[in-house]
This record gives C-alpha cells, sequence and structure tokens, in this order.
C-alpha cells in the first residue's frame, strides 16, 4: 500500500501531462512509495486512451468523469486515494527529482498539523507569453518576501498546482466546493486554517510551470479572484478580508489607484484602457523596458480584479463607499499578513 498519493486533475493537455509523469518518474523517493491518481475531467485528446494503456514505473490510477471542473476531479481522487499523505500537482507542473522526497521530509520534520506548499518556477526551456511572464516575475517576488521573513504563507498561497497535507483533513473539511471555478483552493484553504493547520514553504519541492494561457483566459484570473474575494467575506466567515483588501487600496501606487477610479464599471472606457495598456507592454517588452512592461500588467491585473469586487458588490459606488469608509480602521497586522500575496502583484 503506498504511504502517499499524488492527485492531478487534467483536461486536454496530454503532451504537456507526459512531460509531468516523466517527471514523476525520475523522482528519487521510491515508487513504489507513491501512487499517481489522475482523474481526467471530460478530456477528448487522447488523454483517456493514453492512461488506460500506461505502461511504466509509476503506480497510476486513471479516472474519468464528465467535465466537471478540477475541483470536482480533486474530489473524486481524494475519495480514491490510498495514501495518508496527499500531493496536489497540476498537469501543467513538471516536478524536480526531489519533489516528492522535500514534500515528505518537511511533513517528517514538522511538529503540528501543517500544508507545505512548493514553489512553482519559470522553465528555462519553454517561452511564456509575456502576460504569463509577469505572473511568474510576481510569484518570484512572493517567494522572496517569504524567504526574507517578510510575511509568513498562509491560506492565501494554498495553489494546488504543488502543495500537500494529510488525506484525512481533506476528508474532515468535506474536500473542494464545487461552486468554485476560480479560487476554490483559497477557500479551501481558508477552512483548513479554521480546522487548525498551518502553511508552510519548502523552496526545494521545485515543480516548473509550463503555464499556458491565452490573454482573455488570463483577465478573467483576477475578475474571479476579485468576485470570489467578496464572496468568501460576505458568505464564508472571513470577515476580515474586505477591510484588509481596502486597506491595501489605498497602499496602491497612485497609477493602480487613478486607474481604478477612472474605469472602474465604465465598460468602454475600462477596454479602451486595458488595450492600450496591452499594447505598452508588448511595445515595452520589445524595447527592453521591463519595468514599464510589469507595471501595465499590473495596472491590467488589478483594474480587472477591483471590477470583479464592484459586480459582486453591485456596483461602482458600493465600492468607493468601501474604499471611503471605515473599514480600514479594523485591520489588524496580523491580518495584513493574510493578504501579502496582494502587495505581489504590483510592480
Amino acid at each position: 500500500m503506498p504511504s502517499l498519493t499524488i492527485i492531478m486533475p487534467t483536461y486536454n493537455r496530454l503532451a504537456q501531462l507526459q512531460k509531468v509523469l516523466s517527471g514523476l518518474e525520475r523522482q528519487n523517493h521510491p515508487l513504489s512509495d507513491f501512487e499517481v491518481v489522475i482523474v481526467s475531467d471530460g478530456s477528448t485528446d487522447g488523454t483517456n486512451e493514453f492512461l488506460h494503456t500506461y505502461v511504466a514505473p509509476l503506480l497510476l490510477r486513471p479516472f474519468v468523469q464528465s467535465n466537471q471542473g478540477a475541483a470536482a476531479a480533486r474530489n473524486l481522487a481524494i475519495q480514491m486515494a490510498r495514501g495518508e499523505l496527499v500531493i496536489f500537482l497540476d498537469d501543467d507542473v513538471v516536478p524536480e527529482p526531489q519533489f516528492v522526497a522535500e514534500h515528505v521530509s518537511a511533513h517528517q520534520r514538522a511538529t503540528g498539523d501543517i500544508v507545505v506548499l512548493g514553489p512553482m518556477l519559470t522553465p528555462p526551456d519553454f517561452a511564456l507569453k509575456p502576460w504569463v511572464r509577469w505572473e511568474q516575475a510576481m510569484l518570484y517576488k512572493q517567494y522572496g518576501d517569504i524567504a526574507a521573513g517578510r510575511w509568513q504563507p498562509t491560506a492565501r498561497q494554498f495553489y494546488t498546482g504543488n502543495a500537500s497535507l494529510a488525506r484525512r483533513h481533506l476528508l474532515a473539511v468535506g474536500g473542494f466546493d464545487i461552486t468554485f471555478r476560480r479560487a476554490e483552493d483559497v477557500e479551501l484553504a481558508y477552512r483548513l486554517a479554521e480546522r487548525g493547520l498551518t502553511f508552510l514553504f519548502n523552496p526545494k519541492a521545485v515543480g516548473y510551470h509550463y503555464a499556458e494561457r491565452s490573454f482573455t483566459s488570463w483577465l478573467q484570473t483576477p475578475y474571479l479572484y476579485g468576485r470570489n474575494d467578496v464572496i468568501f467575506a460576505r458568505d464564508r466567515r472571513q470577515q476580515w478580508l474586505l477591510a484588509t483588501i481596502m486597506a491595501e487600496f489605498h497602499q496602491r501606487h497612485t497609477f493602480i489607484k487613478a486607474l481604478t477610479q477612472l474605469c472602474l464599471s465604465r465598460q468602454t472606457l475600462s477596454t479602451i484602457f486595458v488595450q492600450a495598456l496591452r499594447r505598452a507592454a508588448a511595445l515595452s517588452n520589445f524595447s527592453g523596458l521591463n519595468s514599464i512592461a510589469n507595471r501595465a500588467y499590473s495596472g491590467i491585473f488589478n483594474l480587472c480584479y477591483y471590477q470583479g469586487m464592484a459586480d459582486e458588490l453591485n456596483g461602482r459606488q458600493a465600492f468607493f463607499q468601501l474604499t471611503q469608509g471605515g473599514v480600514r480602521k479594523t485591520v489588524r497586522q496580523e491580518d495584513r499578513k493574510t493578504v501579502g500575496w496582494v502587495n505581489d502583484y504590483v510592480e
């Protein structure tokens, strides 16, 4: 019986999935000690046939379901897992040979119940889209801040592309909430934190993120995070969250605040500025002016994030009423640390 289970949902990424499995085959941790549970979430690109004919050295247990989203796929994998320890890995994150061993050793060294978070680094042999490259640069800032002790990792850094914890905790909190198609991992992490788990970053548990996202898909990420943060605060007992985000808004660069003030909930104007900033970023990247490109992408990301908040709050007026209210006075120092990731998305 394997002592740990690697859980991986997949959807129409056969070539990338094969790279990830090759990385798992090269682990320096005994292959007999872990199983790989893969759930194909309605794949139509030959993934299902490949999984059921796989004969390489990994203990691979494939499952197939209709397309229901990554949260539902992970929940199925959690139910089917036989290991006491679960490692979440995405189908575009290729693990380094020490990946499994580093997750295991971090749990062995721990004195309490923990969630281990590993870095998702930029692959040296893959050309990322410029907006994804910006996102990776912001992740590196985050990792640097954690390593420097500026703030400790929390539920907000729980990305299921590279993380591990005991399976019993996942079962105890009921797994992922399948009503969320984005930030479902953070919502789960809030419940894990309420259960008393702490979050630990292990920089040696490395995976390389071969991320491919269109610009349109990338725009949806901050927007949905913004909507979901309002939902988490309003409906999921995270009352501190809006106060913290509003305090952070007042610390934003003047450019970010002015862009939000000008464009929020003004669709035509917002579209014009997003496209103009995208063109400015592309020109800046071409000219080697990376700091200007990063500022442009940061502006786009933040505008989309605050638009998501505004839409969930029922409009521009409600958002700015929140920014002008007394909510800033309620933010505690420990609450500020929980949104350190927000600061890392501003260059």
